[in-house]
């Protein structure tokens, strides 16, 4: 999968993992897909490390599964980190 391919591929992981887990978190719809781009980067690194999965193929179950879960990983951090930031 090319560039564009992860790059889409993170965009919606990013806007499921925002439905998946509603709240508070700074940057609103556009931080929150550029960090789903990050978290979908992330879980293939961390997927292909650890399990042998990553994002090879954009019609992939496993591929959308460890993307989403990269996400939801790196939108948890984003919202620790701008929690105590916010008057």
């Amino acid at each position: 999968m090319g560039i564009i391919g992860w790059i889409v591929l993170g965009l919606l992981a990013g806007a499921i993992a925002k439905a998946i887990m509603p709240g508070t978190q700074g940057g609103g719809w556009l931080a929150t897909l550029l960090l789903g781009v990050v978290g979908a980067l992330l879980g293939g690194f961390i997927g292909s490390a650890i399990f042998g999965i990553g994002l090879d193929t954009f019609w992939s179950f496993q591929t959308w599964i460890v993307a989403i879960l990269g996400s939801l990983l790196v939108l948890a951090i984003w919202g620790f980190v701008t929690k105590n930031h916010r008057a």
